[in-house]
């Protein structure tokens, strides 16, 4: 059955959906400088700092030999890495307008603007968020069974489970549910159901925000009852410097306290719109006014775009190493100190 111009606008693309939807003239035409080709730069920008934002963390975790040590943390980054590189490249090439006919205009349209090639590590950097999180809540809360039983290979096992669900869940979504028509890349329109649309909506909450933010609360919540709890044992049975001991014992749980809230709050708050609005899509039929749209989709986009800063920041080894390239930081920490945190 052909899809209408008015059909077209209801069934708008989403944070999961997030693809163009149009790669004819549109972008080309009198209103080439309107909000849809400023939204494409804005998105393409974004890609591209995310790229290079992601790709010197790596570096620095490789320089402090954090990549070894640290495999959850420095596959995070490279999912995001990935993520907004195909999401760059998926974006030039919808400002581009591409013919779509034929063949070729198919696999165009499923392989790039669909936006599987990004939506893959995309996915997979939430389920190697809350394999992180996991891992962190069995080694303060569980240590001698997590010395027992968390073995390196459980560790790789997570990595390459983030990456495989990642693409394979972009992937079936995309394949099914995607046609050319007219020229027009329709990603995720074409649902074999009513029902199978809104139980994917309701899935993808659960499965990608709700058990996240869920997962967050309670791993963090417990690695902070059990640091104070600690905190208090070794205050009472020190005997020298009290005072210093208690005090760092508090910086410690400050330190943990920031970490809990800067992640799950921007987690939540970044990813709260695109969640809400990905469910009342695929549940209802609710319509919302395009530049809303693009608002939601770009706070969803600055997550991948934040996040490297947040390591550059908080995490040490990765903030000597970059400090060390910058031309005003000569008297950075030594490699060998960086090295062994």
């Amino acid at each position: 059955m052909m899809t209408t111009c008015e059909d077209l606008n209801e069934l708008t693309t989403t944070l999961i959906e997030v693809t163009h939807l149009t790669t004819g003239n549109r972008l080309t035409s009198s209103s080439s400088r309107g909000v849809d080709y400023y939204f494409e730069c804005t998105v393409l920008l974004i890609g591209v700092v995310g790229t290079v934002a992601n790709a010197l963390v790596l570096y620095a975790m490789v320089v402090s030999k954090q990549h070894k040590k640290q495999v959850l943390i420095f596959n995070q980054n490279l999912l995001d890495c990935v993520s907004c590189f195909f999401l760059s490249a998926t974006h030039m090439i919808i400002l581009c307008n591409l013919d779509l006919t034929g063949t070729r205009g198919y696999w165009l349209c499923l392989m790039f603007l669909t936006g599987v090639n990004w939506l893959g590590p995309y996915i997979g950097s939430f389920i190697n968020l809350s394999a992180i999180t996991i891992e962190r809540y069995l080694r303060v809360v569980h240590p001698e069974w997590t010395n027992k039983k968390l073995h390196k290979w459980v560790i790789y096992l997570a990595v390459v489970f983030a990456w495989v669900a990642g693409i394979v869940v972009s992937a079936a979504v995309n394949s099914t549910t995607t046609e050319v028509a007219n020229g027009i890349c329709l990603a995720r329109i074409y649902w074999k159901s009513q029902a199978a649309r809104i139980a994917f909506g309701i899935w993808y909450l659960i499965s990608f925000y709700v058990f996240i933010l869920l997962n967050f609360i309670f791993c963090y919540w417990r690695i902070l009852v059990i640091i104070r709890h600690q905190a208090r044992i070794m205050a009472v049975h020190s005997g020298a410097r009290p005072d210093a001991i208690q005090f760092q014992l508090k910086q410690t749980e400050i330190n943990i306290i920031k970490t809990m809230l800067l992640v799950s709050v921007l987690f939540a708050i970044t990813f709260a719109p695109a969640n809400v609005y990905t469910f009342l899509n695929h549940v209802t039929k609710v319509k919302v006014n395009k530049n809303a749209l693009y608002a939601v989709i770009l706070i969803g986009y600055l997550y991948i775009v934040i996040n490297p800063f947040i390591y550059a920041t908080k995490f040490d080894p990765v903030r000597c190493v970059l400090k060390r390239m910058t031309p005003c930081n000569r008297t950075a920490e030594p490699l060998e100190s960086i090295q062994m945190t």
